[in-house]
């Protein structure tokens, strides 16, 4: 992003506000330095070589390109403890799959990877924080929801200690946040993004004052929060507090969140592991209902050719040249096997007669 790292060299100072329903705080932020990694890789190598974390907020689609400079900052690893890698992005496991990028053999020789444990280390994480779209005339300016967490898995620094770092909290066990975080914020926000779309509603808050629309998305909810009150032995109770804060951040008019912004990518959204799929697939091998879910996964699917999403329209270009069958498996990556298969493939079914 040049516009953004030449804007950062020129610029001393920018603001972030944090927005939240008791009001805007604003952030100035200083004491920065930005380097260019297309024209100055070696300076961002000595940078990583030399550093005690690494952090990424580039989008999942991203990572495979940034792995090799910081391979190469790895490789040439000065400091006497490993580099703290975390990568924090909306998926599970972010940090496992900037990793996979980074031990590739065209990134770390194989005589190299054998003691790369020596010179990083590599923890998942967890993030929640809404960040909307921005304000086109912001330049480095950034409105943020004031609510965040930041959970890190501190097992990979059992030898030599975890960065300290103040926002971080760190667990030994990230499964039951990573799961509950995509299962409740990243359903209920897809969810209401999709259905808003279908009819006609610009922003997320919009979405959510239609009444109709709010009780799908605590139907979502509901069916994600059995699961996740069954498999991670949340109280029901603390599991219901926290899906109504998360409804009640989400619906935030001051962060006006445009729906199109929400649910872009939709293919990865479908995926497997996914908000959607994901939580289904395990409630339908239990035998629970699903039955909201598999609303949200329609409305998903008509998610097609919006502008500047290429993904959207990669999901149309699927529906038109593939067959149900074919559509399911490749994104849904559902085998006919699988509880939830029949279910999902009467909505792809009906999605491409329309």
């Amino acid at each position: 992003m040049d516009s953004i790292i030449d804007l950062l060299q020129k610029v001393p100072e920018y603001t972030v506000t944090e927005i939240g329903t008791e009001g805007e705080k604003v952030n100035k932020i200083t004491n920065y330095r930005a380097i260019n990694s297309k024209y100055h890789e070696a300076a961002v190598v000595e940078e990583i070589s030399k550093a005690e974390i690494v952090t990424c907020a580039v989008g999942p689609n991203i990572l495979k390109f940034i792995a090799p400079v910081i391979a190469k900052g790895i490789d040439g690893r000065k400091a006497s403890k490993p580099l703290a890698v975390v990568a924090c992005e909306n998926m599970i496991n972010a940090t496992d799959t900037l990793a996979g990028f980074i031990k590739d053999p065209k990134n770390t020789p194989e005589d190299r990877l054998k003691t790369i444990d020596e010179r990083a280390r590599f923890a998942n994480s967890a993030i929640d924080r809404i960040v909307p779209g921005q304000d086109p005339d912001a330049g480095l300016n950034v409105k943020i929801e004031t609510f965040y967490e930041w959970v890190v898995d501190k097992t990979p620094f059992a030898e030599h200690g975890h960065p300290e770092v103040h926002a971080i909290h760190w667990v030994d066990d990230l499964t039951p946040y990573i799961e509950r975080k995509l299962f409740t914020v990243n359903t209920g926000h897809a969810a209401a993004a999709y259905y808003g779309h279908v009819r006609g509603k610009a922003t997320i808050d919009e979405a959510l004052a239609d009444t109709e629309i709010r009780a799908i998305v605590h139907d979502c909810l509901a069916e994600t929060s059995h699961l996740i009150v069954h498999k991670h032995k949340i109280g029901k109770h603390e599991q219901k507090e926290y899906v109504d804060k998360i409804i009640k951040r989400i619906s935030n008019p001051l962060l006006k969140d445009v729906v199109e912004r929400v649910g872009r990518a939709p293919l990865r959204k479908l995926s497997r592991k996914e908000r959607f799929v994901g939580p289904a697939f395990e409630l339908a091998e239990l035998g629970e209902k699903v039955d909201a879910l598999l609303g949200a996964i329609e409305v998903a699917f008509k998610f097609t050719d919006v502008e500047a999403d290429e993904e959207s329209v990669e999901l149309a270009q699927i529906l038109k040249e593939n067959d149900a069958k074919a559509v399911v498996e490749k994104v849904c990556g559902l085998k006919e096997s699988d509880k939830l298969y029949p279910q999902v493939l009467k909505i792809v079914e009906k999605v491409q007669t329309k």
